[in-house]
């Protein structure tokens, strides 16, 4: 089992004992969003991510689907085996979330649920546009703005996020050593 798999493991176990104490999940959620900063990317980068998180996928046969966009691009797609096309479209939904609220979509979920009683009914956003649920996560420079996204599907949402944040904080590391592009 590699590095990156104990990793994203752990942080999937992490995150599911914090799933009933809300306040410690976002506290978790926030302190992981400030740590989450390149100080540079670039698609090279973003192409990288998306083939370590496909790599993990595989390696764990894992049924997800993984989108990445810088800007409005779509720079990486995949689909593994079991994954299916709602997943696309959830990975879509959930991108969508995480660019709007500029936050990653399982802290808006968890946001909506203990603040508001759920996104849908309190966001009044289009159901079929937006999806508050773990999985998408925003490409953030140091001063906090957004240049992209990194969606996965397919997982129990805990879990479709602990995997984006997993190799996100794989590839900033990776970047700072200038090990990726």
């Amino acid at each position: 089992m590699s590095t990156t798999t104990q990793t994203f493991r752990s942080l999937a176990a992490e995150l599911d004992t914090l799933a009933s104490h809300p306040d410690q999940l976002l506290a978790a959620l926030d302190q992981q969003a400030r740590e989450l900063r390149f100080p540079a990317l670039g698609l090279d980068t973003a192409w990288q991510i998306g083939c370590l998180i496909r790599r993990v996928g595989a390696a764990e046969a894992l049924p997800i689907a993984i989108d990445i966009h810088i800007g409005t691009q779509q720079v990486f797609h995949a689909a593994l085996p079991g994954a299916v096309a709602d997943n696309d479209g959830w990975a879509a939904r959930k991108a969508a979330v995480a660019i709007r609220y500029g936050e990653s979509s399982l802290a808006v979920q968890v946001r909506f649920d203990r603040d508001q009683g759920g996104f849908d009914q309190a966001s009044r956003l289009p159901a079929g546009d937006y999806a508050a649920a773990g999985g998408a996560i925003p490409l953030l420079l140091p001063s906090g703005i957004a240049v992209g996204v990194v969606a996965v599907s397919g997982l129990p949402s805990i879990h479709d996020h602990a995997l984006a944040a997993t190799v996100i904080a794989e590839a900033i590391h990776a970047t700072e050593q200038g090990d990726w592009a």
